[in-house]
């Protein structure tokens, strides 16, 4: 089993590609996904764009993606946990020591995996473009 997580605003050909990248790792592909509240609290108020249910659309139709979990908290370490992955995936945005639940999948022998970012695609930089590129 395969995890990654996320708010998943805006889905985004960069999304696209993490959700196709870590499908690949694995048999099944779980996604966790910040409910709307957790979005607010990591983001700020104007966030998420797209509410849970818009989201959880979006996602579902994603064909590599073979379950959605939405969870509340602001980070996923108790569905990590729950769950016990075996890959746990993050984006290149991050490194290996910054993935939240690094510790529990290792610790039960699983794999933390980062995949490189698609250049050009994330949701802040679609809200917030350079006065130069509008």
């Amino acid at each position: 089993m395969v995890l990654t997580n996320g708010c998943f605003d805006l889905l985004h050909p960069g999304h696209i590609h993490l959700l196709v990248e870590s499908a690949k790792l694995g048999d099944i592909l779980v996604v966790a996904l910040n409910s709307d509240d957790s979005v607010r609290r990591l983001k700020g108020q104007d966030r998420p764009v797209d509410n849970l249910e818009v989201r959880l659309a979006k996602l579902g139709d994603v064909s590599c993606v073979d379950r959605i979990i939405v969870f509340e908290e602001g980070t996923p370490t108790i569905l990590i946990r729950s769950l016990e992955p075996d890959i746990l995936v993050k984006g290149g945005d991050y490194t290996i020591d910054q993935v939240v639940g690094r510790e529990i999948v290792e610790a039960s022998g699983g794999l933390v995996v980062t995949i490189p970012l698609l250049e050009g695609h994330s949701t802040t930089d679609s809200l917030n473009p350079n006065p130069g590129d509008v």
